[in-house]
């Protein structure tokens, strides 16, 4: 084996600049799919991170069908006290959720006293949301973005339609299940900012004034939004809760839920989707980069040595061996272009930390482009390279190591 390497190795020095532009193309699409997919892995990380810990949470229990309505947000299809009960205690006894914030979402009316506009509000518990959703707190545009009782946050869109400000005095009116109306006064407290642009309609009011706006005797909820300790474990998390929630439904505790994870309540999901589609379309280039790269070179070499196999042959060397020889010679060209690709990627990557490229995502500006280093990922590009690589090498070897030896030492 010691002997065949270092043939190979010989045959790749003699045709050096050969073998040079084709370990540099083997590096370049190593280098291109590593650094693209650990951009992308970035972006969609970063991406996701706002949407979940600036809006949506990880995960969300609803009563079931309430996600199907949820733009009329209706009244008729809230988890009642005793549900919402059964729902914490499931959660409260899963190690990996770390925080969960109950919802009560109505829609209104917004009134400055001199216009009225539809509003969408979210009744919540201030201190519950913000260890749920830590970003909201970055969403605050102006004002101290308090929420106690007889305040409200109101998104940027209406403060600056309407002209109002922190400190202004509103009006909210809602109508509840019953279609009895009710109106209360609200102190401006903060304008929010919307995840995903200058649009939406959401706002935020403590729960005791959701609940007393729609006159319950205790709060119902909408929606019970969850924060996990470990993302990567979200949907074994949701399943997880999902068993516990059916455990309760089954001892009657509890109607007909439903867990949502923020994959199917965000539309950037189907861009996560892309992203992760186009990774893949580049690692499929590289792979064809690769085999054509590769058995080109090794159909050349045995093109130019037809009378050098022949020659070995005749003197006895066995096919697996000439066979054994080129397979070797496409493995070293293969490892050599991953090598120098695999150091290159590296350091393109500390280079991008180093410079910390910032982008803008709907009002959020400024967010800062990490990729991470992921060694699996680097191992397993460099692994799929290296058995392409061999592959390719796979039919000009079989060719060579079939030769007649007469007919070889005739060539040319």
């Amino acid at each position: 084996m010691t002997t065949i390497v270092k043939i190979a190795l010989r045959n790749l020095v003699r045709y050096r600049r050969r073998s040079l532009l084709t370990a540099s193309l083997i590096a370049i699409g190593v280098m291109a799919v590593i650094v693209f997919g650990a951009s992308a892995g970035a972006f969609r990380s970063l991406i996701v991170g706002q949407m979940t810990d600036a809006m949506l949470g990880h995960l969300q229990v609803h009563q079931r069908g309430y996600v199907a309505s949820i733009d009329n947000l209706p009244l008729t299809m809230l988890l009642s006290p005793a549900e919402v009960a059964v729902v914490e205690r499931a959660l409260r006894d899963r190690p990996e959720v770390e925080a969960y914030s109950r919802r009560l979402k109505f829609s209104g009316m917004f009134s400055n006293y001199t216009e009225t506009t539809a509003i969408r509000l979210n009744g919540v518990n201030p201190e519950e949301e913000l260890r749920t959703i830590p970003l909201l707190a970055s969403r605050i545009r102006q004002g101290a973005g308090t929420l106690h009782p007889g305040e409200i946050l109101i998104p940027e869109l209406l403060a600056s339609g309407m002209g109002v400000a922190p400190g202004d005095t509103v009006v909210i009116v809602a109508t509840n299940r019953e279609g009895s109306v009710n109106a209360a006064q609200l102190v401006v407290s903060g304008v929010l900012g919307s995840v995903t642009g200058p649009g939406g309609r959401d706002g935020y009011v403590h729960i005791d004034d959701a609940t007393s706006l729609l006159r319950m005797d205790e709060p119902e909820i909408s929606e019970i939004a969850v924060r996990l300790r470990e993302f990567d474990r979200l949907n074994e998390s949701a399943g997880a809760i999902r068993r516990a929630l059916e455990e309760g439904r089954a001892a009657g505790a509890i109607g007909p839920t439903e867990v949502h994870t923020w994959e199917g309540l965000s539309p950037f999901y189907n861009i996560a989707v892309m992203i992760d589609l186009l990774a893949a379309s580049a690692t499929l280039g590289l792979i064809a980069l690769v085999l054509i790269s590769v058995m080109n070179v090794m159909l050349m070499s045995v093109y130019e040595r037809v009378r050098e196999i022949g020659t070995i042959a005749a003197m006895g060397t066995m096919p697996r061996t000439i066979l054994g020889m080129f397979i070797v010679e496409g493995l070293l060209l293969g490892l050599l272009g991953v090598l120098i690709g695999d150091a290159v990627a590296a350091g393109a990557i500390l280079a991008i930390n180093a410079v910390g490229p910032t982008f803008d995502f709907g009002r959020e500006t400024g967010l800062v482009l990490a990729p991470r280093l992921d060694l699996w990922q680097m191992l397993t590009v460099s692994g799929v390279v290296l058995l392409v690589a061999v592959a390719g090498t796979v039919q000009p070897a079989f060719k060579a190591s079939r030769m007649d030896p007469v007919e070889a030492l005739r060539h040319g």
